[in-house]
């Protein structure tokens, strides 16, 4: 273990959060649409709010999120020489269309860069339900449905551990996997995906899983499915179609269920949560206030909660097997991991980073 005393010759967040132990678990972001956007590097940290070209993405993101609740990430990926065309810009928007779901439904183009901006808003636009010219790029729109797409940070601007470690696995997925004859994966480098102290992390489309402290050694089980499960958990960050605690919840069902649960169209609920202070009494109130606003608020600023009550509601794709997982998180300890800030290269502070566990699940058939 890493202590303040013994980290003079690490500079290396991620190592610290390694060493020490630091669960990744339900860390992953709660998303509800993804914009993949390819666009030439180099980025800088702050590309989304320097670049003019992604004003009225935030803008209608935002608008979004206000009047309809819907949670929107954009994601950079850099152009390949074998994926990519000269001139042209790729954007892959991915929904989730319904409450319970196993993956994100997947639309794709390729436009001259010039109709990058006019694409991205006539997406955001049919989204919030509004005239949009969505229909004028329908000439552009590629088949991939079938394409599953690996993005891996390699974000060496916003912290060095993204690209010191992110890298190599970039470069075994997209050299040895994404080669192999009639491969239906693409592998591409990202900007930043968050939680840089669990580098090297990737996301995994069209399912949304989170990935984090990964090693080339599980790369094979990463990607091809078959194997034990269980030597996956201590890499996985959670699922985006879930919260923070349900992701938690979630993560131990995979590991009983195996490779069948991915198919499975799930939702998840938290029903209660340990809170201090005032939080215990206005959390339960604004709950029950059916807002998705209100809900992604109440998400962050309860996060501190020492345990929570989690349903996973569960279906089988031939509708064969039905029911609801109920699972009771708490909170089990601490590790001392790396502060938010400062970032890997500069001396590191520690601070205490709680550690959860299911202490009771109970699946119910219905």
């Amino acid at each position: 273990m890493l202590t303040q005393d013994t980290l003079a010759d690490c500079r290396f967040c991620s190592l610290v959060s390694k060493a020490n132990g630091e669960d990744p678990i339900g860390t992953a972001r709660t998303v509800d649409h993804w914009l993949v956007l390819e666009l030439r590097q180099p980025w800088t940290k702050n590309i989304f709010q320097e670049d003019p070209r992604f004003k009225p993405l935030f803008e209608l993101s935002d608008q979004l999120f206000m009047k309809r609740g819907m949670m929107i990430r954009p994601i950079l990926i850099a152009p390949d020489p074998e994926y990519s065309q000269p001139g042209n810009t790729r954007v892959i928007c991915y929904h989730r269309t319904q409450k319970q779901f196993a993956q994100f439904e997947k639309q794709e183009f390729i436009v001259p860069e010039a109709k990058f901006p006019k694409l991205v808003t006539a997406l955001l636009k049919h989204l919030m339900r509004q005239p949009n010219e969505l229909s004028q790029f329908k000439p552009y729109q590629q088949e991939t449905s079938h394409i599953r797409e690996i993005l891996v940070c390699t974000h060496g601007n916003v912290d060095v551990a993204c690209s010191r470690f992110g890298y190599p696995i970039y470069k075994k997925l997209r050299d040895v996997y994404a080669s192999e004859p009639n491969s239906n994966l693409r592998v591409w480098r990202c900007n930043h995906i968050g939680g840089h102290k669990f580098a090297p992390t990737l996301i995994d489309l069209p399912d949304g899983h989170y990935w984090g402290h990964l090693e080339l050694e599980v790369i094979d089980l990463l990607v091809k499915r078959q194997g034990d499960v269980t030597q996956l958990r201590s890499f996985y960050r959670g699922w985006t179609g879930l919260g923070k605690f349900e992701q938690m919840a979630e993560r131990e069902i995979w590991m009983q269920e195996g490779w069948k649960w991915l198919h499975y169209h799930k939702f998840g609920k938290t029903t209660r949560k340990g809170l201090k202070g005032v939080k215990q009494y206005l959390y339960a109130i604004f709950r029950l206030i059916p807002l998705k606003q209100i809900q992604a608020s109440l998400e962050q600023w309860t996060k501190d909660a020492t345990w929570a009550e989690v349903q996973i509601q569960f279906i089988s794709p031939d509708q064969a097997t039905s029911g609801t997982y109920h699972a009771r998180v708490e909170l089990s300890g601490n590790v001392m991991s790396a502060a938010k800030s400062p970032k890997s290269g500069e001396e590191i502070q520690l601070h205490s980073a709680p550690q959860y566990q299911v202490s009771r699940l109970v699946k119910q058939i219905t």
